[in-house]
């Protein structure tokens, strides 16, 4: 089976590029060729000579995102159209390219972030406000545009499937397939908090995302720990500069019980580290960090509103109807920083759910899909896959 996926990136530390790369390396283990089409892909991958990678740029030069995002749809289009005989099945990630898909991961929808009661962005709001809304409203049309043209769309949590039938997708073309996380690595990690310089007799809260924007809700987890016990302390780790919470954490008075450690390498430590994760974002399709805090045997707290609370009972977490509401989020966390018992209870049962969404079940629901498309009639390749480089 000749394989052609289309996403930016392709690697281990990256979302999406994770989800990709894990896909691409089961079907190169099954012996299937495999074609990457992408600005990026994993050094490692590129040693298997079933692996081609066509790496399309999109230029540092244009002046927006939305703008780069174009031209490599574009790019890639063309190359999967002049290349059509080349592969059997073709897998993309939302909006990516103007090429038609039998497979399309749904890893966000930006048409049910705008419809979100907690969407901040509005036109009237200034320049960088305005972009957002033209942001989102665009990709929001592109990725319908995407899914009514793709033959499967999957959709990596419940809440995405719904979000995507609610848009006029028919509800046979929508699978539910969730991302996995690496369970070995992140059951089997010790604790050492001093490896980031983290107070050994506190109750440490947990929380990992984007830090410059305000859907993550970093926001309403300070002004929680406002009214919690000075021995309740939060870690966040995430891109630093540019990001406004450390001055409001200096605002609020509780600067020195936030540690803010920027990006960190090694997370199954860190999450070995602290004593709960906490993720109230007001929009997720479906947080890899959530899968990686369970899997490391922590409880949860979250709200409905984040993709993956789907899938957390009360054995496991706590999850809040409305993700803004700081006193509710502060009675969940209290109620955990002053029972290690029901934490470790907790715990246990996180990391047995955790076992459901390893990266080997995952990838396996893709080529089983892929499997499905492949037995459609195909004029032969005139060349097999390699792995040579090719640019676009």
């Amino acid at each position: 089976m000749k394989i052609a996926i289309v996403t930016h990136v392709v690697r281990h530390n990256d979302g999406q590029g994770r989800v990709n790369y894990e896909i691409a390396r089961a079907a190169l283990t099954e012996g299937h060729d495999v074609t990457l089409i992408a600005s990026h892909v994993a050094p490692e991958l590129l040693q298997n000579p079933r692996l081609r990678w066509v790496r399309v740029t999109a230029g540092r030069y244009w002046p927006t995102r939305l703008l780069k995002q174009q031209v490599f749809a574009i790019k890639s289009a063309w190359w999967l159209r002049t290349h059509r005989d080349e592969y059997d099945v073709l897998h993309v990630n939302g909006f990516i390219t103007w090429a038609k898909a039998d497979v399309n991961t749904a890893h966000f929808v930006h048409g049910g972030w705008t419809r979100s009661p907690y969407y901040p962005f509005r036109l009237s709001g200034g320049v960088w406000s305005a972009y957002q809304v033209i942001y989102s409203r665009m990709n929001a049309w592109l990725e319908g545009w995407a899914y009514r043209r793709s033959r499967v769309i999957a959709a990596v949590s419940e809440k995405v499937a719904e979000e995507i039938r609610a848009g006029g997708i028919e509800r046979n073309r929508v699978e539910v397939v969730y991302n996995g996380v690496d369970t070995a690595a992140f059951s089997h990690a010790s604790k050492n908090r001093a490896m980031f310089s983290l107070p050994d007799d506190a109750c440490l809260l947990l929380f990992v995302g984007d830090l410059r924007t305000p859907r993550k809700n970093l926001q309403t987890v300070l002004q929680a720990l406002v009214g919690l016990p000075r021995s309740v302390q939060l870690v966040v780790a995430g891109y630093l500069p540019g990001s406004p919470y450390p001055e409001q954490a200096r605002i609020l008075g509780i600067a020195d019980r936030v540690h803010f450690l920027g990006l960190v390498k090694d997370m199954p430590t860190l999450m070995h580290s602290v004593d709960v994760f906490v993720f109230p974002s007001r929009y997720e399709a479906m947080s890899l960090s959530l899968l990686e805090a369970l899997a490391a045997g922590l409880p949860v707290v979250t709200a409905q509103t984040a993709g993956g609370a789907e899938i957390i009972g009360d054995t496991c977490g706590i999850v809040l109807d409305d993700p803004d509401d700081e006193l509710a989020l502060a009675r969940a966390i209290d109620t955990l920083a002053h029972s290690p018992a029901r934490r470790a209870e907790m715990g246990e049962a996180a990391t047995q759910l955790a076992t459901n969404f390893n990266w080997a079940r995952m990838a396996r629901r893709y080529l089983d899909l892929y499997r499905s498309f492949a037995q459609r009639e195909r004029s032969p390749a005139p060349l097999a896959a390699t792995s040579a480089q090719t640019g676009v």
